[in-house]
């Protein structure tokens, strides 16, 4: 048993031998350079009755023939893949607006393929998230950061921006050449790491948490106290009468 999130709906569950399967074989391809080849193939079955999606990785894996002709694989993969589904962008919640997720999603599927372009997305849906949730719009995102940090400063930002969350986007921006894109108009395309196309992706999925998720819950939570209190007086007014 090991511990596993689903990548479709989320959810943290303990994985069982019933919900998980791999099937490994040898390729027949004689004299290798990096010897013999194989290929690995890994199911895992979400649990949760509202999803039961299964999530396939490949690997490629290196082999060699033992005894009576079988092989035995090494258990250090040269390659592997999830293929299903075929990015690792989170599931975000519906009534975060459609253009900050699609940008989101397609910046996950193409980082590794194209991390400058996954770094192009991330930007602006950074910047997206600053004009919709922040209600900042300017010529450049750098410029919209720095208004922000001005009414974090003088007590003026919206409800859910915090310290924390605008911190987290000065940080990312003084990373590397991260600096540098930020300075840039979204539309330019530069380049850029993978490993810091994540951290932008990192950063998103840090604001979508920190500002919609954050907001959402707070409005369901409060929206519950008043159906509460509603009752109550429903009640009270019964009882008087």
């Amino acid at each position: 048993m090991s511990n596993w999130t689903c990548p479709f709906c989320g959810l943290h569950q303990t994985v069982t031998s019933v919900k998980t399967s791999t099937v490994e074989s040898a390729f027949s391809v004689q004299d290798c350079a990096g010897g013999p080849m194989g290929l690995r193939g890994i199911a895992v079955g979400c649990s949760n009755e509202g999803c039961k999606k299964v999530q396939v990785t490949t690997e490629i894996i290196t082999a060699k023939q033992g005894q009576n002709g079988f092989y035995i694989y090494d258990p250090e993969t040269t390659f592997s893949k999830k293929i299903v589904p075929d990015s690792r962008a989170k599931i975000q919640p519906e009534y975060i607006p459609l253009v900050l997720r699609e940008d989101y999603e397609e910046a996950c599927l193409i980082k590794d393929l194209s991390p400058k372009a996954s770094a192009t997305l991330a930007r602006r849906c950074i910047q997206g998230m600053i004009r919709d949730f922040c209600g900042i719009s300017k010529g450049r995102l750098i410029d919209e950061i720095k208004e922000l940090k001005r009414r974090i400063d003088a007590d003026d930002a919206p409800k859910g921006v915090s310290d924390d969350s605008v911190e987290a986007i000065d940080h990312v921006r003084k990373i590397g050449n991260i600096g540098a894109h930020m300075e840039k108009d979204i539309g330019v395309i530069v380049s850029v790491e993978p490993d810091e196309a994540q951290l932008l992706i990192e950063l998103i999925e840090s604001l979508f948490d920190e500002w919609y998720i954050s907001r959402n819950t707070r409005a369901a939570r409060f929206s519950k106290l008043r159906s509460v209190a509603a009752s109550k007086e429903v009640q009270k007014t019964k009882s008087g009468d």
